[in-house]
């Protein structure tokens, strides 16, 4: 379409387009070699902290794991049992811990109902459940196993 004055028409302006982040640009993300390994076990450790003292169910299942990996090595007749029993117990930690953090962010985002944060809480949770069933398969099998000669 041509103007009132019947100059050709311009292309609209592109709006301007940000610079892409990088690495750079984070003052935390500016640690590297074993600054940067350091500095994540410190926070990972910060994190491990926090879990029991804030979070109810990553203690239970905490406690119940430290109870469960001794009895893996009696349970497990070799290596590939034993592994498969210690992996179920660690899977679950590993599950709930992220499972926290979603719900951590939804809560920091608001604490206001909405559908799209019952869905991401429900997403977790449902995670955490899939977990805790391939755990106790794993140790009912290896259970069953045991006792059973199976």
């Amino acid at each position: 379409m041509t103007p009132a004055d019947g100059s050709p028409a311009r292309p609209p302006a592109a709006a301007a387009q940000p610079a892409p982040h990088t690495h750079q640009d984070n003052p935390h993300k500016r640690r590297t070699g074993l600054s940067r390994v350091a500095h994540a076990f410190v926070y990972s450790m910060q994190g491990f902290g926090s879990a029991l003292r804030h979070e109810s169910a990553f203690r239970q299942e905490a406690l119940l794991g430290l109870l469960m990996l001794p009895a893996a090595f009696w349970l497990g007749s070799d290596w590939i049992e034993r592994a498969l029993l210690l992996g179920s117990v660690l899977v679950v930690l590993i599950v709930e811990l992220l499972n926290s953090a979603i719900e951590a962010t939804v809560d920091r985002v608001s604490f206001e109902l909405h559908p799209l944060s019952k869905r991401a809480k429900d997403y977790g949770s449902a995670a955490v459940f899939l977990s805790l069933l391939w755990c106790g398969g794993v140790w009912i099998a290896a259970l069953a196993n045991r006792l059973l000669g199976a």
